[in-house]
């Protein structure tokens, strides 16, 4: 009999450098007959994680593509590939990666199912859905790296998680209420504390001569209407001295920015997606009960309409900041602007706007505008 390591290769050869259905039964059915293999099956699984990362993939990323392009199978079987290469590999990779790990490890210990299903039970499908992620790992294309190993003082791990925790949970109150203006006070205090923490880490940053440096995190950009979220991140980047890049192909943005702004449009790029889905859930269902059918496009000139008036006022918002600052806050900022122009221009020399597309429901564009003039967003408070 075959050894164990000449199974899986002969699987791999017969699997993974095709696309037919067929290539993966018979990889899958030499891998069903040598029990042996698994534990070399999951070495090298480990491996084309590992070759993931060397592409500038991270944690969340793989997890974010197979989510998308497979089934939950796989991603917990990725999840629990992930978990074991970093157990074994201990090179420090920085606060962010840590934080994505340990999410995952989170949801990995939350969920009911095993992170694979027991060999014995049925090898052949255990086999199929190993190959299967493992084609997919294989083909992950070289992205831009983010840089992990971040120097003393940029963009990290959020230096005030209790500051941020009180965000979150500001958020996500103004997020499940039903009562607008409870929504709108909790919201308008969410928006207060993210600038004084963002202005608080640039004075200080000034003041102590730190060698700060903007950063960049990807944002997952889900679909349907993924051009109107990407047009919704784009906006609330812009307006929180960061700038957005979106790969439509791979499913994410990446936001190029200082730690305190990174974290800020996370947290209100993701508020805002939530009130505006609950929007144009509550005026999609008024829209039927007077007869009306296309609720597709309906609901993309919605989002897309939302995105653009939001937008549109995120822009008076962060001017109506620049304005109301003096002193020495405006040169920081300046400066600050200039070194995310310049990094974003340095991962991303071929930037490409995000563009709208597909707006043919004027009754959704008119309601997605009038969400957007409700939306919880207020002018960050006079800087003193």
């Amino acid at each position: 009999m075959s050894s164990t390591p000449s199974t899986v290769e002969r699987a791999f050869e017969a699997a993974l450098y095709a696309d037919s259905d067929a290539a993966l039964d018979t990889g899958a059915s030499l891998l069903a007959s040598d029990p042996a293999s698994d534990a070399e099956l999951t070495r090298r699984g480990e491996e084309f994680v590992e070759g993931a990362w060397r592409r500038g993939w991270q944690p969340a990323d793989v997890v974010r593509i197979v989510r998308r392009e497979l089934d939950d199978t796989h991603v917990r079987l990725v999840s629990a590939l992930i978990l074991g290469e970093s157990g074994r590999n201990r090179q420090p990779r920085g606060p962010r990666w840590t934080a994505q790990l340990e999410e995952l490890t989170a949801e990995t210990a939350g969920t009911k199912a095993p992170p694979r299903p027991e060999p014995r039970t049925d090898r052949f499908s255990y086999a199929t859905a190993v190959l299967g992620l493992y084609r997919l790992l294989l083909r992950l294309p070289s992205i831009e790296p983010l840089d992990m190993d971040a120097p003393k003082g940029t963009a990290g791990a959020p230096k005030d998680s209790r500051m941020l925790t009180r965000i979150r949970a500001l958020l996500a109150k103004a997020e499940a209420t039903g009562f607008p203006e409870e929504a709108e006070a909790l919201s308008a205090k969410a928006q207060e504390l993210m600038a004084r923490h963002s202005i608080d880490e640039a004075l200080l940053a000034a003041r102590t001569h730190a060698k700060d440096a903007p950063g960049a995190c990807r944002i997952g950009v889900d679909p349907p209407y993924e051009t109107a979220k990407a047009v919704l991140l784009d906006a609330v980047s812009g307006a929180n001295r960061c700038r957005a890049v979106w790969n439509e192909a791979l499913g994410f943005s990446t936001v190029v920015g200082f730690e305190p702004d990174l974290e800020a449009v996370e947290l209100l790029y993701t508020s805002l997606l939530v009130q505006a889905t609950a929007a144009m859930t509550k005026a999609e269902a008024a829209q039927r009960a007077g007869g009306r059918k296309r609720t597709k496009s309906f609901r993309q000139s919605f989002l897309a309409a939302y995105a653009h008036r939001i937008g549109d006022r995120l822009a008076e918002v962060a001017e109506g900041q620049v304005t109301a600052s003096e002193g020495e806050l405006l040169p920081v900022l300046a400066a600050r602007d200039v070194a995310v122009t310049d990094e974003t221009e340095r991962m991303f020399p071929a930037t490409v706007t995000t563009r709208l597309r597909g707006v043919n429901d004027a009754a959704g564009w008119e309601e997605g505008a009038a969400a957007a003039d409700r939306a919880q967003v207020r002018a960050r408070p006079p800087l003193r």
